[in-house]
């Protein structure tokens, strides 16, 4: 009995530790099961525990807020036009500046904030760190506007900044003079309580931006050149919080544009004898470069969507694979989102003739192309011969640039980080993903001092508003620009971690 009743014993000790082995197993098995099917692949922004660096908050008051708009009103009166690249508003652009002076006072007479004029009318702000290890950034935004006439049907005048229905209408409310009164107010308010960053940083303001930037942006970027400056990051405008403008997303998304379109101004022109119109040729020159020109139109350039960074925007936004092609399809089907999915074609200017009797010996046509970012300007070119394939039109080409580098946005990228996450905590609803800016900015003029830009701010666009955008009765909300200078005032304070916390996916274990 007694061997017996020792063997009985060891028996259920062995049958209790065997379950107590499967039990922890199948507990460890679920846990990793969980834990593996709720893993966000999108984790890069809730890497770690962040250092905390936004130790100022901002409490609007009545009399703030009052102050802010007024502010932002003022600047929206000044028609700050830019026409052409040798005609800009100066007299506009100096009572701008004295706008900013008066209305910024902390800014300019700050010892810690060093001013420039650059090109008689740009603005160049430094603002160094208590650790100069610290690689530092630069924030742009350009003061110029472009035109825009009442008789176009605007519903207030274009430089009144009239308030209708929550909304502020004026030429630059959303290009660009949201972010570049939105930037200095953030720093504005920080300054006065008493703010030092820890990393420098740049602020750009660009005059010219409308007409290439050639005197405003390229003679910062010389300056900043001549000092051997390099930067972590340049944020400039570009993309903004999409709702509902877009096919085929789901709910409002932030895109941060990580590229932007190349550009090519190609010249057509066709020469023939000039002649009476009562005896007219079979082709005239107007005849032969019009249809040279309607060729150009009926044949858009191929389909490349997928093949550039544009697909990454519905990796992010967790669109499934077999729903990216029908996108594509309804993308092209609208001019404002058919810019993703191709090079466009603008025929721009068409000119010819200068009697109504007499048959014109020159016809001239320009063609403006936003390049894909799959495609070279070389590429364009080509296809332009072949398309127009007739040896009568000259083709030639006025200026152009290939489309700007992809800039990096993976969670280890210290800008994209610092912006996404600065959009996350004030808009926790909102995707963020990166896209391609379809326009081109100031900021391509950085590319050779810093290797990450990104275009954004957050302006909120729902279906409509991107046709306001150099269109009639372009608009703000007054709560969106509030919102703009809450996110300037947060992204300056959360750059000042000196590095971002380890990935999600390196702590993702047991």
């Amino acid at each position: 009995m007694t061997g017996y009743s020792a063997r009985w014993k060891l028996f259920k000790f062995l049958k209790v530790l065997l379950f107590s082995v499967i039990f922890s197993i199948t507990v460890l098995f679920l846990v990793a099961t969980v834990r593996t099917f709720t893993f966000d692949a999108d984790a890069g922004l809730q890497l770690g525990k962040w250092e905390n660096t936004t130790a100022i908050s901002l409490h609007l008051s009545p009399q703030q807020r009052k102050n802010l708009l007024a502010n932002f009103k003022a600047a929206i009166q000044i028609p700050t036009v830019s026409f052409t690249e040798t005609n800009v508003n100066t007299s506009a652009l100096r009572e701008f500046d004295g706008l900013l002076r008066k209305v910024f006072p902390k800014i300019f007479s700050s010892s810690l904030v060093q001013h420039e004029m650059v090109g008689n009318y740009s603005h160049l702000l430094t603002v160094p760190g208590s650790e100069p290890d610290l690689e530092p950034y630069m924030l742009l935004a350009h003061i110029d506007v472009v035109p825009a006439d009442e008789a176009d049907g605007w519903d207030a005048p274009p430089f009144s900044a009239q308030e209708l229905n929550g909304f502020i209408y004026g030429r630059g409310t959303i290009d660009n003079k949201q972010s570049v009164m939105g930037i200095l107010q953030a720093l504005e308010y920080l300054l006065e309580q008493g703010y030092t960053p820890r990393r420098s940083f740049y602020i750009g303001l660009g005059h010219d931006e409308e007409v290439n930037g050639l005197h405003g942006a390229a003679n910062i970027v010389k300056l900043l050149k001549s000092r051997g400056v390099k930067l972590q990051y340049v944020l400039d405008e570009g993309l903004a919080v999409l709702d509902g403008v877009i096919s085929g997303l789901d709910g409002p998304a932030a895109l941060i544009g990580i590229s932007e379109k190349g550009q090519a101004t190609v010249k057509l022109s066709v020469s023939s004898a000039p002649g009476h119109s009562s005896m007219p040729p079979r082709e005239s020159s107007i005849g032969i470069l019009a249809s040279a020109v309607k060729r150009l139109e009926e044949n858009p350039m191929p389909r490349l969507f997928g093949y550039g960074p544009e697909r990454g925007t519905f990796e992010h936004l967790h669109v499934k694979p077999r729903k990216i092609p029908f996108i594509c399809r309804v993308l092209e089907r609208k001019p404002d989102t058919n810019a993703f999915v191709r090079t466009t074609t603008a025929v721009t200017m068409f000119n010819s003739g200068v009697k109504i009797n007499v048959i014109p010996s020159y016809a001239v046509a320009f063609v403006n192309f936003r390049i894909h970012s799959a495609q070279t300007l070389q590429e364009v070119l080509e296809l332009v011969k072949s398309t127009v394939s007739d040896e009568r039109v000259k083709v030639e080409l006025v200026n152009g640039f290939d489309p700007l580098p992809v800039s990096s946005y993976d969670e280890n990228t210290f800008g994209y980080q610092i912006i996404k996450k600065t959009v996350q905590s004030m808009f926790p609803q909102l995707t963020v993903a990166p896209g391609i800016c379809v326009g081109n900015t100031d900021s391509r003029h950085y590319k050779d001092i810093t290797q990450d830009i990104y275009r954004f701010a957050p302006s909120w666009f729902k279906p409509g508003d991107p046709q306001r955008f150099h269109g009639v009765n372009e608009r703000i909300s007054i709560q969106n620009y509030e919102e703009i200078v809450l996110f300037y005032f947060q992204l300056i304070q959360n750059n000042d971690i000196r590095k971002l916390p380890p990935p999600h996916s390196s702590q993702h274990e047991l």
